[in-house]
């Protein structure tokens, strides 16, 4: 490596996030130069098909001249302004309007933040606040599932069931944040059990902890449509169909992270509306604005709205905010990506495209490799196995997802490694024939692993 690179200054000063801190030193990282549509290229001049959206959020791919038009024009005018004191600005206002309008029914209320981490961790304390306004302080407790993924904060990272993000972090905080088992029905499905049977004792698990905890201590549970980071893993067949009635009979909220699923990813406009979710807070980000800008909406019921007004009555303020929350720039970027939606049909593109996207993931099932493949619109997940016929995994020493991730990329495709399940959330944007080059990339790169193996696969003890 050249010592005065780009990719030797990267080694001596950039931390890189959700890395594998020792490897990145060994190897170096794939820096990105430049984008097209669906493809990225690396400063080496390397093209890849990008299979997940970036962080599951590039909608509109990367080469989308309308959103930077949108915010040069918008810096021209107001380059930034707040939403504190009684201030703000036109954009912040079209968009909250925008966003009302469309949003799942009862959530008129909207509030800026800059991630989605942020929006989750807001509406976690909106949550606390909520129950102290209305009499009711001991109801605190939140509900996250295992593998779950609500971002990057304290609070967050408490929620969220992901185990590395815990380790040596002193999380989860406190007794406050209590988890389900993950509801990947392939992985954990008993013997004979079918995909209602296996919902049904999820909901049973749920009805045990809120006994064994006290409905009066538990506020809310917090829950993605498909579960993003635990693997882009879809809800088994009736599952929130069972968990939504027995919310409502404990005054337990439902907050749906649709972070990732928000915007037509399951080929609804939300995924709240694909699997019949009626949330009391809807968390949105990520394809809001196609990620050109960095901005996320938590949209809020009424209810919860009036709480806020009668906190701030009795404390002179809602003393809560961030400095970009609402920032003009991204919603002006924001309002132009909805309008991108709208004029291109993108919601009937993704109905159009996504058939061609699960058969041809799903051609795959034959692999020595794969388990199972499950998605919906254009987000699915693929389980890697050690024997396909008991189900065995890889013993995680093995890497086994890690190594087809890097072969994938050896053969110009990425895309994510979660464990041994890879993740597929392209740009909304994939026409038919980039999904059949993605397949054929994802093909490649599994063989490549498999011959790595030696063309036969250790079950885990």
């Amino acid at each position: 490596m050249r010592p005065n690179s780009l990719h030797a200054a990267d080694l001596a000063h950039l931390v890189h996030q959700q890395t594998d801190l020792g490897a990145h030193e060994a190897e170096g990282a794939i820096l990105i130069a430049r984008g097209d549509g669906v493809r990225v290229t690396d400063t080496e001049g390397r093209e890849y098909i990008e299979a997940m959206a970036g962080l599951w959020c590039a909608s509109l791919g990367f080469s989308e001249r309308r959103l930077a038009e949108a915010a040069y024009k918008q810096m021209l005018a107001l380059p930034y302004y707040h939403t504190f004191f009684q201030k703000g600005h036109e954009p912040s206002v079209r968009l909250a309007e925008k966003l009302a309008a469309i949003a799942p029914e009862g959530l008129g209320h909207v509030l800026f933040q800059c991630s989605g981490s942020e929006a989750n961790d807001a509406a976690i304390k909106l949550i606390w606040y909520y129950n102290n306004i209305r009499g009711k302080p001991q109801k605190k407790k939140l509900i996250g599932r295992v593998r779950g993924y609500h971002g990057n904060t304290v609070a967050t990272a408490s929620l969220s069931g992901q185990p590395h993000m815990q380790a040596d972090f002193d999380l989860p905080l406190g007794e406050r944040f209590l988890h389900l088992s993950n509801p990947n029905y392939y992985r954990f499905g008993q013997e004979g059990e079918s995909e209602e049977q296996f919902s049904a004792r999820m909901a049973a698990e749920l009805e045990a902890l809120i006994e064994r905890e006290g409905a009066e201590t538990i506020a809310a549970l917090f829950a993605e449509p498909v579960q993003g980071g635990g693997g882009a893993i879809t809800p088994p067949r009736g599952y929130f169909d069972l968990i939504q009635p027995i919310l409502t009979r404990h005054d337990i909220l439902l907050v749906a992270d649709e972070v990732i699923c928000g915007f037509g990813r399951t080929g609804n406009l939300w995924g709240s509306e694909t699997y019949g979710m009626r949330p009391d807070m809807l968390v949105s980000a990520k394809q809001l604005t196609a990620s050109y800008q960095p901005l996320s909406a938590l949209l809020i019921s009424d209810p919860i709205h009036a709480a806020l007004m009668e906190g701030s009555r009795k404390h002179g303020s809602f003393g809560h905010g961030f400095t970009y929350g609402g920032h003009p720039v991204a919603c002006a970027v924001a309002l132009e990506t909805l309008a991108i939606y709208e004029e291109r049909d993108i919601l009937g593109h993704v109905r159009a495209v996504s058939p061609a996207f699960l058969e041809g993931l799903g051609a795959l099932r034959d692999h020595p490799l794969v388990g199972d493949v499950r998605g919906v619109g254009l987000i699915a997940g693929v389980e890697l196995v050690a024997d396909k016929a008991t189900k065995a995994p890889f013993p995680a020493a093995a890497k086994a997802g890690l190594l087809v991730q890097e072969r994938c990329q050896a053969a110009g495709l990425i895309v994510r490694a979660i464990g041994d399940r890879i993740a597929f959330t392209p740009p909304l944007i994939i026409t038919a024939k980039e999904i059949g080059e993605m397949c054929a990339r994802f093909r490649a790169g599994l063989d490549a692993a498999w011959a790595e193996l030696g063309g036969k696969a250790l079950a885990a003890e």
